[in-house]
């Protein structure tokens, strides 16, 4: 029996080939994948032809899906065929000093599973024992795969330890700015939303932003958001989720005395910023960066999208075979998509 597999092969070249389903060994699932989302890091991975941690060409891609059982490998007992998961997409070893520190993200050897963008996939057995989650019948496979995009939102958000009813600025409203948006208004923090693009901006408003600001792609635009604060003098918080220099700057310079920065958006490796030393030292500014998830944040993550809690189903814009993934990503690019559900 085979399916298909979609193949990343280099910069901009993926395809479509059949091969042979996988058999799961001794202590690893088979899961028939029901849906699969797309996010920025795979159009990052499609740009660039890989990824410095998670993959190298050629080799299957794509990490949020969710499915069922399918079949079990020798010594599996926890689950049974028919079975609804959803799989994280890395799995901490367990035992380093950070896992220990329960700062899974960070594990020395944090294993991937990629190739989601598939009609089944082989999950190996770390995955099987701690990044396997059963899904209750009525969360759709759709919403389900967002879990682990919505686990480094709260991983990220964990880290700013805001007070409640926090005053925070969200740069960008891409996928990633909009789930932030969508958890910080879910647990009751204030939230303004930055970007370009005034039909995200629509978005925002509908996933709970108190207020949005259209500005100008890619430069400087400090003067203008800094007042949008509650008090005028600066956020708690402020989060950059685009990636671009010239943001995260912005985000420093748009907090209040003793206020936070997160730096969740990567930059392109090898990227510097300058920084005001001043105000970071005189104002007790805390600046830090924000990666992946950990297992507390996924069950946290799945926790919300089960309690319905967070609906994240505004950001999916559209649905395509496995064949179209391509279009999908070439949509996301053009920023005409923000995710696309995969059909396998």
């Amino acid at each position: 029996m085979k399916h298909r597999v979609v193949y990343l092969l280099g910069p901009e070249r993926i395809e479509v080939r059949e091969e042979p389903v996988p058999v799961p060994g001794a202590g690893e699932l088979l899961v028939r994948i029901r849906a699969a989302t797309t996010c920025g890091t795979d159009v990052k991975v499609f740009r660039r032809g890989g990824h410095p941690r998670m993959l190298r060409v050629p080799t299957p891609f794509g990490h949020e899906f969710a499915g069922s059982v399918e079949a079990l490998g020798p010594g599996v007992s926890d689950y049974e065929p028919g079975d609804r998961v959803v799989v994280a997409n890395s799995a901490p070893c367990g035992v380093c000093t950070y896992c220990q520190a329960g700062r899974e993200n960070l594990c020395r050897d944090l294993e991937y599973l990629n190739g989601a963008f598939a009609e089944y996939i082989r999950v190996p057995r770390r995955f099987v024992e701690v990044s396997t989650y059963r899904l209750d019948t009525d969360v759709p496979y759709e919403v389900a795969a967002l879990v682990e995009p919505v686990a480094c939102v709260i991983h990220g958000i964990d880290a700013c330890r805001l007070d409640d009813g926090g005053d925070v600025l969200v740069h960008g409203a891409g996928p990633i700015g909009l789930l932030l948006t969508a958890v910080l208004a879910a647990l009751g923090h204030g939230v303004v939303v930055a970007d370009p693009n005034p039909q995200r901006l629509d978005v925002a408003r509908t996933l709970g932003a108190r207020d949005t600001v259209e500005v100008a792609r890619g430069c400087a635009q400090r003067s203008r958001l800094r007042p949008r604060s509650r008090d005028g003098d600066g956020f708690d918080c402020a989060i950059d989720a685009t990636g671009i220099p010239a943001v995260w700057q912005d985000a420093v310079a748009c907090v209040r005395p003793g206020g936070v920065v997160n730096l969740f958006g990567g930059c392109a490796p090898g990227t510097t910023i300058p920084l005001d030393t001043a105000s970071v030292h005189y104002n007790e500014l805390t600046v830090m960066g924000s990666y992946h998830h950990r297992p507390a944040t996924v069950a946290r993550a799945l926790e919300m999208l089960g309690r319905k809690t967070l609906d994240p189903r505004p950001l999916l814009s559209a649905e395509v075979p496995l064949r179209d993934l391509e279009k999908a990503l070439r949509s996301m690019m053009a920023r005409e998509a923000l995710k696309v559900v995969v059909r396998p």
